[in-house]
Order: C-alpha cells, then sequence, then structure tokens
C-alpha cells in the first residue's frame, strides 16, 4: 500500500502532520464498510520510532546510519495493506528517489508531503524546543543551520516527488482527502504502479529452454569452426546453418575465443527473455553477423 513521504525543514512540525495524517488514517479506514480498506493499517515511521537522537545529524557517519535505519524499516513496511508514513526529514532528493523505487517495484503509488514552514518560524520553534527540557525536540543550533542549508525542496515536476502536495504553516490540516484519493482511490479497486523493468524481478527461465539454447549456439559454432578447417585461407563465405539460416563470413578467420565471447553474449542476453525454441537458431546467425561485420 502506499508510501507517503514527509519532508520539511527541521522543527518544521513534520511529526505533527503526521500525526494529523494517521489519525485520520485511522479514521477512515475503521468507518469504511468496504472490506479492502478494513484491512488497511497505517505505520508511522520516524526518529523517535527508530530510537535515534537529533544530534545524529551532526555527523555525516551517523547521519548516514540514520538514514539506512529509516530505509530499512520502510523497506520491510510497506506491503499491500499497510499505509507506510515516513516521517522523516527526507531532505535529499537521492534518498527520496530510492524509497520511491522501493514503492513503484511493491507496483503501489507514493506521494511527498511538503511542510511548508518558512525558516524563520522553524528557527522559532527549535529555540522553544531547545529551552524546554520536558520536550522531546530540538536540533543544536549548528546542526539546525546545516540542515537547513543542505535542504532540497521537492519538485512536483520530478516523477519521485510527485504527486506533491505542500501544506502551508498557516493551513490547520493538510488536504486529507485529496491524499487519499490519490493514495487510496474512491473507485473500489486498489491503485497499481506500472514498475520499471529494472525493478521487475524476472521468472526462472525453463531448464529445458536452456539446454536448447546452448546446445543449438553451440551446433552453430561448430558448423563454423569445421568449415574454416577444411577451407583454410578462405574467407567471406556464405555458410548454410540448417533452417534455413545463412551466416556471412567475415574475409579473415575467426577464433575460437571470438565465437565464444559472443556466444555467451548472446546466451546472457536471451536466457531470461525466452525465444521460441525454432527460433534460436535464426536469432543466433542474425546476432552472429551483427557482432562480426
Amino acid at each position: 500500500m502506499p508510501l507517503i513521504l514527509i519532508s520539511g525543514y527541521p522543527s518544521s512540525g513534520k511529526t505533527y502532520r503526521s500525526r494529523q495524517l494517521l489519525d485520520f488514517f485511522n479514521s477512515k479506514i475503521s468507518s469504511s464498510p468496504d472490506p479492502r480498506i478494513q484491512r488497511l493499517s497505517v505505520c508511522h515511521v520516524n526518529d523517535q520510532s527508530l530510537g535515534l537522537q537529533r544530534s545524529v545529524y551532526g555527523e555525516s557517519r551517523t547521519e548516514k546510519d540514520a538514514r539506512a535505519a529509516e530505509y530499512s524499516t520502510v523497506k520491510r513496511a510497506l506491503g499491500r495493506e499497510t499505509i507506510v508514513i515516513a516521517d522523516g526529514l527526507n531532505y535529499i532528493k537521492g534518498f527520496r528517489y530510492q524509497l520511491y523505487c522501493e514503492a513503484k517495484a511493491l507496483q503501489t503509488p507514493s506521494c511527498v508531503i511538503h511542510v511548508g514552514t518558512p525558516v524563520e518560524e522553524c528557527k522559532q520553534i527549535n529555540t522553544r524546543l531547545l529551552e524546554d527540557p520536558g520536550v522531546d525536540g530540538g536540533y543544536p543550533q549548528d546542526v539546525f543551520n546545516d540542515l537547513v542549508y543542505r535542504y532540497e525542496e521537492p519538485n512536483g515536476m520530478t516523477r519521485w516527488d510527485s504527486p506533491l502536495f505542500t501544506v502551508p504553516y498557516e493551513d490547520e490540516k493538510p488536504p486529507f482527502e485529496d491524499i487519499w484519493d490519490a493514495m487510496i482511490g474512491s473507485e473500489g479497486k486498489p491503485k497499481l504502479v506500472k514498475p520499471n523493468q529494472a525493478t521487475v524481478m524476472k521468472p526462472a527461465a525453463d531448464q529445458d529452454y536452456l539446454y536448447e539454447l546452448g546446445r543449438i549456439t553451440q551446433e552453430v559454432l561448430q558448423i563454423i569452426l569445421d568449415w574454416q578447417k577444411d577451407h583454410q585461407g578462405e574467407g567471406g563465405a556464405e555458410l548454410p546453418l540448417g533452417d534455413a539460416s545463412i551466416i556471412q563470413l567475415p574475409p579473415n578467420p575467426v577464433s575460437l575465443p571470438q565465437l565464444q565471447r559472443i556466444r555467451r553474449q548472446f546466451i546472457q542476453l536471451n536466457r531470461q527473455h525466452e525465444l521460441a525454441k525454432s527460433g534460436i537458431r535464426a536469432s543466433f546467425a542474425d546476432y552472429l553477423d551483427k557482432s562480426l561485420s
């Protein structure tokens, strides 16, 4: 189910907005008559749930570990029946892209909610948090300034930051219904996202197919080697390979290592994408032609 990324300056009120969303989603789920909706749950991931202190953002090593902890937790929580609210700084666009790819690999939608609190307001909130010992929050001043400087604001024109919902500081609440419709939908069926080919786990190829792929390509190599052995010094011939397949040999003899390299490349390219067994010889002949020309 959907991934909702919360992003904003430090001390901008991200956790407050996240809890508003959490309450709204839980209320929406509990009051829905739709069995599909009733099965949903909401997972809220933030620094507190991960046991992280604000001071971890003061050093690159500990900050990297903090991002890794958020990433792995979100990845584990993502599922067909879990809405994940990732309430962290999420200020690096590359990190948001990583989480976007994880959601897309599961064919589930994602969005970014930008908590649009002005920097000066964030600074005042952060100062109040630091002065109150009874409140868990507040970043050391040097860490706060550094995080503000490095913040990469979400851009709704990029696919990993869209749809983008900006919540101004003055607004009482986020656009709950718009976020619900974008992530869950109201059509009575789940929203699916088409994954990139690079993120799709390909099915294992049939063992018989792999055997035939190796056997036929080796036969073709042997035909070429036998012809070169019987016609030493000759080249440029059109050599029939069977099944009406023909290969145009180059003017100079082709070495065994060169042929084996081309065969390995062809097998690697086609071991997951199954060719019709009757077309393996013709496809390999065409691949050899292009590789040797």
